[in-house]
């Protein structure tokens, strides 16, 4: 059930995807994190302003949401944005733990005008010895005895 903000804060997301674009930031992408009913954050893509390939609308929204409201955590929050995320963003959303998300265009929307992400979401599927991106495993020893001192700490900060 959409709640009776969601038509607002859509068109907010998609209004970002617009105006965005037509300013030279990057792709035609918005996003809107919003608590209660109020807006907490927005982004936009501002990969080619920012020269920055993580810059999607949704990763800028979450980031300014977390500075907001001075937590990683959004949980109680729901993000608009004006298409499907792609893996990263999804990604980044499930991580700040929002409620619900909610969005216009679909992801084949998006490959329709050259935004494909299906050859992330099939990479993603593989074992990481059979992905397209050369991965080697490289002294994992080492690396765990960090991670056995986390485990002994009595109040890691988990997230």
């Amino acid at each position: 059930m959409l709640p009776e903000y969601a038509d607002r804060w859509m068109r907010r997301a998609i209004e970002l995807s617009h105006s965005g674009w037509r300013a030279g930031d990057g792709g035609p992408f918005g996003a809107v994190v919003v608590r209660d009913g109020h807006l907490v954050a927005e982004g936009w893509n501002r990969v080619l302003a920012h020269h920055d390939p993580t810059a999607h609308a949704e990763v800028e929204a979450i980031r300014a949401a977390g500075r907001a409201l001075g937590t990683h955590d959004l949980s109680g929050c729901e993000i608009f944005a004006s298409c499907e995320p792609c893996p990263m963003c999804l990604a980044a959303v499930l991580w700040a733990r929002i409620g619900r998300l909610f969005y216009a265009n679909s992801a084949a929307d998006a490959a329709a005008i050259g935004f494909d992400d299906a050859a992330f979401h099939a990479q993603l599927r593989l074992p990481p010895e059979q992905r397209s991106l050369p991965t080697h495993r490289h002294l994992a020893d080492e690396a765990r005895h960090v991670f056995a001192a986390f485990a002994a700490d009595p109040n890691p900060r988990l997230y």
